[in-house]
């Protein structure tokens, strides 16, 4: 037997404690941003997916402030481009330390000890320490109503950077790449125990 929830009957923090719970595990976007007077941003996302290959487009959602952006959507919309980062076990720390509300003025990269670096086709700062770094430049913008709705910004993937003990050839092997992927409340997930399912 199943429990219904009409979602207009119950509140809007139960609505998201429940689809969190049940769409698991869910990619981290860690997603960076500059500043026009070069202030560099850095927050994950687990609003976040890869939708296309051709063109290669991702997106990730961020909230509002009292209808006010937060700084990452705000900095890839002003800037048309940003970084996403992957998470792995060795810098889940780091992720979890840059999820922290710091002020507009403070660069998450030197607060948190990450070292940026910058790519080939963008401006956006990336993380040296993840395994991977995708240069995203912002595709479309998706603005939903409401002071705490939403903003989902589409960005076209231009270049990507991978640990070379990552790949094999342009595959990615995933027990290298040890990504962590985001449950509800406190909770994460590895992807340390894969499985094979052939097509019919």
């Amino acid at each position: 037997m199943k429990k219904a929830f009409r979602v207009s009957e119950i509140e809007a923090r139960d609505t998201y404690k429940l689809l969190s719970g049940l769409i698991v595990p869910r990619p981290i976007g860690w997603i960076g941003t500059m500043r026009s007077d070069g202030v560099k941003n850095l927050a994950p996302y687990s609003f976040f997916n890869m939708i296309a290959d051709e063109p290669p487009l991702v997106m990730f959602a961020a909230g509002k402030r009292n209808g006010q952006l937060k700084d990452s959507a705000a900095y890839a919309i002003e800037s048309g481009e940003f970084s996403v980062n992957i998470v792995s076990a060795e810098v889940v720390e780091a992720m979890n330390a840059t999820s922290r509300s710091f002020p507009p003025d403070v660069d998450e990269f030197e607060e948190c000890g990450l070292t940026a670096w910058f790519g080939t086709e963008t401006g956006a700062p990336m993380v040296a320490e993840a395994p991977a770094n995708l240069e995203c430049k912002v595709y479309s913008t998706v603005d939903f109503e409401g002071d705490e709705s939403p903003v989902v910004i589409f960005g076209e993937v231009v270049a990507i950077h991978v640990r070379e003990d990552v790949l094999d050839g342009t595959r990615v092997d995933h027990a290298a790449l040890d990504a962590i992927g985001r449950l509800a409340g406190a909770g994460y997930a590895t992807t340390r125990d894969g499985f094979d399912l052939l097509r019919p």
